[in-house]
């Protein structure tokens, strides 16, 4: 889509951020609506339009009014597994009744295209054979997932009941530069910063879980794919490449040439052992593919983060 208004929630976050620079660059007017729970402000585009408040806030249905968006890239989330499992009622607050604030304030103006950022990496749980596709069963380990599910299934009830048309991606795991290096999600920004810094690194488990790593500019075309040409469906963005943590810690250690090991802790509730996601059906229909590898990823994100203590000295 080239032209017209898009609204980016959580457009202050991570992905949300990168998903901003790109609009700006296809020549799209942008809003961005962040709380800055986890969102920052240096992440902002100063292209674009930002309204500072909560998904779940009454008010919302006002600010989407001024904006009168054409397309809603939907990515405020809580994403954190071990937060979620901590606090289940709040992660779905966010994650399904903030879901639901949106959609009922578009409702209310009119709807415009909706995508929305769901997670490959969870909601399959532990899958029955891999690479997981779009079509195997969904059998979440953890209330983020769980509420990542029930949201899937609001898009597709507001389909059937008002006529959304909406599109879902269920994203691999991201990574790149901005990541923040807090939480569990962020694995290749937490060991990155960390060896830069020469600071002790922490495997949960063995180091043996596989995960599927995505660099965010490949996510970012994923979701502008999905906007333009996507059906009222779901679309893995995976590399279908499963890569544990001992893996990473390696080719990490050879990138930022540190003297950290990693120690290694108890597994974490609800994580999951080994998951790659089938990327065949976004190949076909949206045209998409990575075309980040992971060491041309990881080095990227090293760099970023250099610089960044680099700054910071």
């Amino acid at each position: 889509m080239t032209g017209g208004i898009a609204l980016v929630t959580g457009g202050a976050g991570f992905i949300g951020s990168h998903l901003v620079d790109r609009l700006i660059r296809d020549g799209m007017d942008v809003a961005i609506i962040d709380d800055f729970s986890t969102g920052k402000r240096a992440n902002l585009n100063a292209a674009a339009k930002q309204y500072d408040i909560d998904i779940c806030d009454e008010n919302l249905v006002e600010v989407i009014e001024e904006i009168s968006p054409d397309i809603v890239y939907h990515l405020a989330a809580q994403i954190s597994v071990s937060v979620s499992t901590r606090e289940p009622v709040a992660d779905a607050r966010i994650n399904v009744m903030g879901l639901l604030n949106v959609l009922e304030s578009l409702r209310a103006t009119k709807f415009p295209r909706f995508i929305f950022a769901s997670t490959g990496g969870a909601i399959y749980g532990e899958p029955e054979r891999n690479p997981v596709s779009e079509m195997d069963p969904c059998r979440p380990e953890s209330p983020y997932a769980a509420s990542k599910l029930a949201a899937e299934g609001y898009l597709g009830m507001y389909k059937a009941a008002y006529g959304l048309e909406y599109s879902i991606v269920r994203l691999g795991n991201v990574y790149g530069p901005r990541q923040e290096p807090h939480g569990e999600a962020g694995v290749i920004a937490i060991f990155a910063r960390a060896m830069i810094a020469n600071e002790p690194i922490k495997i949960f488990g063995d180091g043996e879980d596989e995960r599927d790593y995505v660099y965010v500019s490949d996510i970012v075309e994923g979701f502008v794919r999905a906007g333009e040409k996507g059906g009222p469906t779901v679309y893995n963005l995976g590399s279908g490449i499963g890569t544990n943590a001992n893996e990473l810690a390696a080719r990490l250690i050879e990138l930022t040439e540190t003297r950290v090991r990693p120690e290694y802790g108890p597994p974490r509730p609800g994580d999951i052992h080994k998951v790659r996601l089938n990327p065949e059906k976004a190949r076909e229909q949206l045209g998409w593919e990575v075309n980040v590898g992971l060491d041309e990823g990881m080095k990227s994100t090293v760099g970023f983060f250099r610089d960044e203590a680099g700054k910071s000295r």
